[in-house]
């Protein structure tokens, strides 16, 4: 269209009168000139800040792009060169550091010079390109964290999920995760989008305003994800919490196996009492009038408390009386224990059952605090991801409806866009930092190379 002007006026100055031809003709060739210039480029470079806040800015911006890209690579480095973090559980947590560290080194740099320059400068081309690998990254991002989220709670619900997980199966699920995020990010350069948006016109670099595919990429990047890990995160609490009470009231004991009855004769019982001033027999085991004893065999046994003595003489040696002693704290009562009693081997009818010993009860106390620690990273992980990515999310769904009624300020926008990069600098740090396997191999890491710095 300014071409054709430009003709025109050209044509026209050809047709003034001889002695106003030169004067005319220079003045249009300089017409054409102005307008051939502003066709190739529209906008160039403005500040958008003064030069001290600019280096702040870049300054900023700048650490959080080398921690981003640091992050991922020791995440990266830690599960290639480890061989205990090389499961198949590890391979989600690769594939999501090379998706961040791909935010890091392709979608930042860019986005800083677009956050210090007022207009886009950099082209059609450029800015094309850049839209889309932001999408496609910060999307395959999100579809991650979701991917995590569902391998857990089959880990969790289904313990044959765990022997059953293979590589095929995870692989299957990055791949998924790539494609639907390659569909959602270059259906706009297919034609998806705005004629108006284009940033030689309007001097900016923006995703599609198109209504039809901001609800689509917005539903399909973030909204859905975000609804699946919130119920994926819960149903995984909750069944983590079953698991914790389901232990922690088990009446089972792992250890203990019957052994033969053995004879007492004449055995003399002494009760005592405990600190709490209660009989033994309340704290202690069953004894059934008239018949022996069938106690469980412990691998490893202890010494009778104190508080129990029995006082007389019999056929047990000293060999089998150990099977017999037992903490105090692992007994249950049933019946109440004569003082004296005698047992015969045609009365052997019952057993000892232990509830829990000391070592099941330190296990379960151990499951317990990994439980709420797993519960309190789940929490961590769905936090930092609403807090990071729903505010540019919401921004990102409102304003082609809204256009310029909402009059968003720039700056609140750079502010939402740079929340949600952040994201890919939390991931590497709350999925290994929490996994001791991961701190254990960070510390190798580092003192292998201090020692060859050395």
């Amino acid at each position: 269209m300014t071409n054709n002007v430009s003709i025109g006026v050209y044509n026209t100055v050809l047709n003034v009168t001889e002695p106003n031809f030169s004067f005319l003709l220079e003045n249009s060739t300089q017409i054409w000139n102005s307008t051939e210039n502003t066709s190739s480029q529209t906008f160039s470079y403005v500040p958008r800040y003064e030069t001290s806040y600019m280096v702040i800015i870049v300054i900023i911006l700048g650490c959080m792009i080398l921690s981003t890209i640091l992050g991922n690579v020791f995440v990266i480095a830690a599960i290639i060169l480890e061989r205990s973090l090389q499961g198949v559980s590890n391979y989600l947590i690769l594939s999501l550091a090379v998706t961040d560290l791909m935010v890091a080194v392709l979608v930042m740099p860019i986005s800083v010079v677009n956050q210090v320059s007022v207009y886009w400068y950099l082209g059609s081309e450029l800015c094309d390109m850049w839209v889309s690998f932001d999408v496609l990254c910060c999307t395959a991002s999100i579809l991650h964290l979701v991917a995590i989220s569902l391998d857990r709670y089959w880990a969790v619900s289904n313990i044959d999920y765990i022997r059953r997980r293979c590589a095929k199966q995870i692989l299957i699920m990055i791949v998924i995760v790539w494609i639907v995020s390659v569909l959602i990010s270059i259906t706009p350069l297919f034609g998806w989008k705005k004629e108006e948006n284009n940033p030689e016109t309007v001097g900016n670099c923006l995703i599609s305003q198109d209504y039809a595919y901001t609800v689509l990429s917005t539903v399909g990047a973030f909204y859905c994800p975000m609804v699946l890990m919130l119920v994926l995160n819960y149903k995984i609490y909750t069944a983590a919490r079953s698991r914790i009470r389901k232990k922690h009231f088990s009446s089972s004991s792992s250890n203990a196996r019957p052994i033969p009855c053995q004879t007492i004769t004449n055995a003399d019982v002494t009760t005592h009492h405990n600190s709490s001033g209660s009989d033994v027999s309340q704290d202690g085991f069953t004894v059934y009038n008239g018949s022996c004893i069938n106690g469980p065999e412990f691998e490893n046994t202890e010494t009778v408390p104190t508080d129990y003595q029995l006082n007389g003489t019999g056929n047990i040696s000293d060999s089998q009386l150990k099977y017999l002693t037992v903490p105090t704290n692992v007994y249950s009562f049933n019946k109440p224990l004569n003082p004296k009693t005698s047992a015969e081997n045609n009365n052997c009818s019952k057993e000892i059952k232990f509830k829990e010993t000391k070592e099941k009860m330190r296990k379960a106390k151990l499951e317990m605090k990994r439980e709420r620690k797993a519960a309190r990273v789940l929490g961590i992980i769905t936090g930092a991801f609403i807090a990071c990515w729903l505010p540019f999310f919401i921004l990102a769904f409102t304003a082609p409806f809204c256009g310029e009624l909402c009059n968003i300020p720039p700056e609140v926008f750079s502010i939402f866009l740079w929340l949600g990069y952040f994201n890919s600098l939390l991931n590497p740090i709350i999925y290994t930092v929490f996994n001791p396997s991961f701190r254990n191999a960070f510390n190798k890491l580092f003192f292998k190379r201090k020692r060859r710095l050395r």
